[in-house]
């Protein structure tokens, strides 16, 4: 289980590595619901998403030993880009694995950052399944999209700065 501490600790680690991205209120949509409504601006991170948060939670605690064997990840997206970019930033090697119908746009930003890319698998089971036996092969660390306690920490630290920046909230909307 994923702690308050073990957030914190995470937003300690990752800042300066991410962008703390701006709290807005949507007059707009605050007009539409009758309820006050505030945006986390998460689409202006490098990668844009908050998906670059728990990439570079994870990548921080690697090892030195980890961190020369170099990452794989399995991504059709936002969390392939963090891993990229992160990895880029930390001189670690990465590959990411991506589904074949993947966008180009995805799969051209991801390998902007240095990754190598691999596209395989029609479903993204096929694609996990061909990481899980590269991983193998090659001896990387892999560093899970999700269902990861320190990608999950990462990622929840945008709800720390929202906090921060809007105070007490009735409820959090948030994607996954």
């Amino acid at each position: 289980m994923i702690t308050l501490d073990d957030v914190r600790a995470a937003a300690a680690r990752i800042e300066g590595r991410v962008l703390r991205t701006p709290t807005v209120p949507s007059h707009a949509l605050s007009k539409a619901t009758g309820a006050e409504i505030v945006l986390k601006l998460e689409n202006l991170q490098a990668v844009g998403s908050f998906k670059e948060r728990g990439a570079a939670n994870k990548l921080a605690l690697l090892t030195a030993e980890e961190r020369a064997r170099g990452v794989i990840t399995v991504s059709a997206g936002n969390h392939a880009q963090g891993v990229a970019r992160h990895a880029a930033l930390l001189g670690i090697d990465a590959v990411i694995v991506m589904p074949r119908f993947t966008p180009a746009a995805k799969v051209t930003r991801t390998a902007a950052w240095g990754a190598r890319v691999v596209l395989e698998g029609t479903n993204f089971a096929e694609a996990t399944a061909h990481a899980d036996a590269l991983c193998r092969r090659e001896g990387r660390v892999f560093v899970p999209p999700y269902d990861d306690a320190a990608v999950m920490a990462g990622q929840g630290t945008f709800a720390l700065e929202l906090l921060e920046d809007a105070g007490a909230l009735d409820m959090l909307v948030a994607p996954i």
